[in-house]
């Protein structure tokens, strides 16, 4: 193994469970009665542009930019009150020995606000990527490809760390071995699949990337 392509929201940063909140509120607002379950199904790990499709199909484009404005500005200020890195995740990534980098559907100002605020940012500078920079987010494989082709590393050599359905299926379509942190809103047994290593202590995230 060559590299190590971490996701952003609820495998870096502690943040899943904020969003799904913010989802249902605003689900409630708009008219669209949304459960824990459902929000995860249509929206974590998904693409700004699935999510605001999806919106737009349901409610129309006038209500869903609206929609997508209020949960960015809600995010940013739920942020700015404090957010922690994922349990865990500082004594994985001090453990890791092979290369890493960020490859998120959140747009590169997204993750500078949040990597920053937890002080993660700086880490994985000038290795970051966005769902932004490809034709197509997760669950095609575009993103995780993009990265190993701009870290010059083989994708069978990656390994990809997710909390999503969507990025694992990703992971698995870019032909990268796939982890599914199960420590988040997201049921376990949405992240198995073949090829999938499905784990709920990020601590342990070393030893299984080495196969013990």
């Amino acid at each position: 193994m060559e590299l190590v392509i971490f996701d952003c929201d609820g495998v870096l940063v502690d943040i899943e469970r904020l969003a799904v909140r913010l989802q249902i509120a605003l689900g409630a607002e708009f008219g669209w009665p949304l459960t824990t379950d459902e929000v995860v199904e249509r929206f974590i790990g998904r693409s700004k542009e699935s999510i605001i499709g999806q919106l737009t199909e349901r409610l129309g484009a006038e209500t869903a930019g609206l929609w997508w404005s209020r949960l960015i500005q809600r995010h940013r200020e739920a942020v700015d009150l404090g957010l922690d890195p994922v349990d865990g995740l500082p004594e994985a990534l001090a453990a890791l020995t092979v290369p890493t980098c960020v490859a998120s559907s959140g747009s590169h100002e997204k993750m500078r606000h949040t990597l920053g605020r937890t002080g993660l940012y700086d880490f994985f500078a000038g290795r970051i990527y966005s769902a932004s920079e490809v034709a197509r987010g997760k669950p095609a494989p575009d993103l995780f490809l993009y990265a190993a082709r701009r870290m010059g590393v083989d994708p069978a050599a990656c390994a990809v760390v997710e909390d999503s359905a969507p990025g694992v299926a990703a992971a698995r379509a870019a032909g990268m071995r796939a982890f599914g942190y199960a420590g988040g809103p997201t049921p376990a047994a949405r992240l198995q699949g073949p090829g999938t290593v499905v784990f709920d202590d990020m601590r342990a995230l070393p030893d299984l990337l080495n196969g013990r």
